[in-house]
């Protein structure tokens, strides 16, 4: 199976470009104002058009209500949505049944208790995010920059696809990907030069090295 590299957090048409360009294959868009990446419904519209069916499209939302997922899903049409709140089991359901798109289910991990959710989600679920999990103080979930121990889901028994996220950048996504036998990698503050904004040289470089991983396991 192919490694599937996903940047998130695009908010321009140049680092779009870059990501598209530079062989991405899901680029994620974030519609939730307390993150620097949040975009607007017009701009998620702009994007998606230019898209064109190069990469996967994710819709990135934290507990979102119906209304805004129609929203959603009027400007950008996502591919997949990517649920990065508290959302249950049977809310994962209902936006499936609803909305007729796949759902990715962020799970953020500190500890070995953290993993107590998969079988819930996994029954629902088309693809798991393992991200880092957020200070008590934080105000947003994810997109913060840290690691996790990715030890933690050393011989994981899943059989569902999953990615790994929080704090990879092009110098660790390969020992992340090598210990975590995730089948993607996703990227956001790692590729950035400030929050918020994307660096496309920091693209192109994490995308090499991700694909580097894939080349050597092919070998």
């Amino acid at each position: 199976m192919s490694l599937l590299v996903k940047i998130c957090g695009l908010s321009t048409r140049e680092t779009l470009e870059t990501a598209l360009d530079a062989g991405a294959d899901m680029v994620g868009f974030v519609f939730f104002p307390p993150s620097p990446r949040h975009v607007s419904l017009e701009t998620g519209r702009d994007l998606g058009r230019q898209v064109k069916r190069r990469a996967l499209k994710v819709a990135l939302t934290v507990d979102a209500d119906d209304a805004t997922l129609d929203n959603i899903m009027d400007a950008l049409s996502p591919d997949i949505f990517q649920l990065h709140g508290k959302e249950s089991v049977a809310r994962l359901r209902d936006i499936k049944q609803r909305f007729g798109r796949p759902v990715m289910k962020a799970v953020p991990v500190a500890t070995s208790a953290d993993l107590a959710v998969l079988p819930g989600y996994a029954a629902i679920a088309d693809r798991i995010l393992f991200d880092a999990r957020a200070p008590k103080d934080a105000t947003r979930p994810g997109g913060l920059g840290a690691p996790f121990d990715w030890h933690l889901l050393e011989n994981l028994d899943l059989k569902l696809p999953y990615m790994v996220s929080g704090g990879l950048d092009a110098d660790n996504v390969a020992e992340a990907l090598r210990v975590t036998g995730a089948g993607g990698a996703d990227v956001s503050s790692g590729v950035e030069s400030a929050p918020g904004v994307k660096d496309p040289e920091l693209i192109k470089a994490f995308i090499r090295a991700a694909r580097a991983t894939q080349e050597l396991s092919v070998r």
